[in-house]
């Protein structure tokens, strides 16, 4: 493999970005794999991928984003994306060893720097994979149903701010203070009052500003583009990733109104069991099966294989009446699909049912509609909110992520718990997970969390999937409506996806809460301005869920059934 090492490429501005070049041999001429990052184009972890590519006939491309590392500028997450990324494009398709066929690889951030760049629809961009990544910036990255996810403020405390301060001391700023440690800041009140944070982060100030689906959240929007993306998209997450509804949204999207037929008609969705950094199939104290890692599918020739095709004119290994293959847990197999969501899927709702005391004692959850039932009632105090165990998160610590137990948080007596009597049959649970609540709050802004769980004969209570909905955004994401105290409201909270079978003599289980900490910020319950307020304005919230005849709350799964 022949490497050519930072190159210092100009962008429309004069700003020069660092890029390294690998080839085969040194007179390759060859289709070009780009991959941009915030994260250093030398890091370790990232050269197996590349040598893979490389070993398959590929140049491959690898580029520090503004401000990062060895290029020049000042980072900004995603402003200048867009033109860069077309800028070196344009700069690849004029070196001697471009062929003029360009393709794109990465995940998380690079993934968005692959949409961004695609939603031009540039000529010469003919395949993409976009792995673990957004469809939009707001609801699906930085926010999750109105609330302020924090995995983005460990990202920047410990992705990103360590280099910002490393380039300011090398250019002789005073560096005056210290570099944040994680859990303080998400522990912080105010939210990201950390110093580092706001000296050195000042983007996260704007995210936090911006607390609505505003033009400087649509400048970041593929989900408003799809139309203009040329090139298929090979869509690869898992069921525990951050982003699973954006995945799901982005094939969805492209399939329905991708900006060609080829865009439109080959699009592809790959989901295993995996979170955002494990794609073992090994997740904590479950193991999805020797099937269920990367490695036992071949995931890197999969990809290859995309590549090979758009790129090389070689025959698609995949079948194209089956675009979607995902992972079913419990059965612990991969199942090739003709399409997401499946079509033959049934949208059953699973009623709540309790005498008032779900709280305490678990209430029951079936397919009856409820009479007259007593509701639910608890008291959400966001200074002792429930802990974050598992899910679709990015926490620092030992199994921070994925499928843990939740049966220390249900035993709070601010959580509700319904679950069905053990199942007489399997049961295939496959698709967007929506939960229909009748609630209200003696305060004028709350939240209300839902989980997904399967509890085995054991009484194992394994985390699926879970969502959240502050109540100021019930209505729209583009603007806030604070509520009625008392007043009774009908809200849909989305809990993502996922795709299991609970087994014969399992058992479905939802919980309702309000909050989920620190996967989400905490709502501080005053219908004021959440992230300035101070510890002495958060204010206890008695929360209630009503589950009688004229409001039968439920959750909505998505049955298969095929015998």
């Amino acid at each position: 493999m022949f490497k050519i090492s930072n190159l210092m490429i100009p962008m429309k501005d004069g700003v020069r970005l660092a890029a390294d070049v690998y080839l085969p041999e040194e007179d390759s001429v060859l289709p070009v794999l780009i991959k941009r990052t915030p994260y250093n184009k030398e890091r370790e972890k990232d050269l197996a991928e590349i040598e893979a590519y490389v070993n398959a006939d590929y140049i491959v491309v690898t580029q520090d984003v503004r401000g990062r590392y060895h290029s020049e500028g000042i980072f900004e997450p995603y402003v200048h994306e867009e033109e860069d990324g077309l800028a070196l494009y344009e700069w690849i398709l004029k070196q001697t060893w471009c062929d003029g066929h360009l393709g794109t690889f990465g995940g998380s951030y690079h993934g968005g720097t692959q949409w961004l760049c695609a939603m031009r629809g540039p000529e010469h961009l003919e395949a993409t994979v976009p792995v673990i990544t957004f469809d939009d910036l707001f609801d699906g990255s930085a926010y999750q149903g109105g609330a302020k996810v924090l995995h983005d403020l460990r990202w920047t405390v410990a992705d990103i701010i360590p280099d910002i301060m490393r380039r300011a001391a090398e250019a002789g700023e005073t560096v005056d203070v210290e570099a944040p440690e994680v859990y303080n800041c998400l522990d912080r009140i105010p939210l990201a009052s950390d110093p580092a944070v706001r000296k050195y982060a000042k983007y996260y100030l704007d995210w936090m500003n911006h607390q609505v689906f505003d033009d400087y959240w649509k400048q970041f929007s593929p989900k408003l583009h799809y139309s203009e993306i040329q090139a298929p998209a090979l869509n690869i997450s898992g069921w525990y990733d951050i982003f699973v509804p954006s995945t799901l949204r982005n094939y969805r999207g492209m399939r329905d109104h991708g900006g060609s037929e080829k865009a439109r008609k080959y699009t592809r969705l790959i989901m295993g069991p995996w979170t955002h950094m494990n794609f073992s199939g090994k997740l904590n104290e479950f193991d999805f099966g020797p099937e269920a890692g990367e490695a036992a599918i071949n995931l890197q020739q999969i990809k290859i294989d995309w590549y090979d095709h758009w790129l090389k004119g070689k025959p698609m290994n995949s079948d194209p009446e089956k675009p979607v293959r995902i992972f079913v847990m419990g059965s612990d197999e991969w199942r090739e699909e003709s399409d997401w969501p499946l079509p033959d899927t049934r949208y059953v709702p699973y009623y709540f049912h309790s005498r008032g005391n779900a709280e305490s004692e678990n209430g029951s959850l079936n397919r009856d509609i409820p009479e007259d039932e007593k509701e639910d009632v608890f008291t959400f105090d966001p200074l002792d909110p429930v802990p974050t165990i598992g899910g679709q998160v990015i926490l620092p610590g030992e199994g921070a992520m994925g499928p843990r137990d939740q049966t220390e948080a249900e035993k709070r007596n601010d959580v509700l718990v319904f679950e069905t009597e053990p199942l007489k049959e399997d049961l295939d649970v496959i698709g967007e997970l929506k939960a229909k609540l009748f609630v209200s709050s003696d305060c004028t802004d709350t939240d209300f969390t839902v989980k997904l769980c399967d509890v085995n004969e054991n009484g194992v209570s394994k985390l699926l999937s879970d969502g959240i909905l502050r109540m100021r955004y019930r209505n729209s994401m583009e603007e806030t409506e604070l509520m009625e105290p008392g007043k009774i409201y009908e809200i849909e909270v989305d809990a993502a996806a996922t795709a299991n079978t609970f087994l014969k003599g399992h058992r479905i289980r939802v919980s309702v809460s309000s909050s989920n900490f620190p996967r989400f910020n905490r709502n501080t319950n005053s219908g004021g301005p959440i992230f300035s307020e101070e510890r002495d304005q958060y204010r206890k919230a008695e929360n209630i869920l009503y589950h009688d005849a004229e409001h039968p709350s439920c959750i909505i799964l998505p049955i298969i059934r095929r015998k």
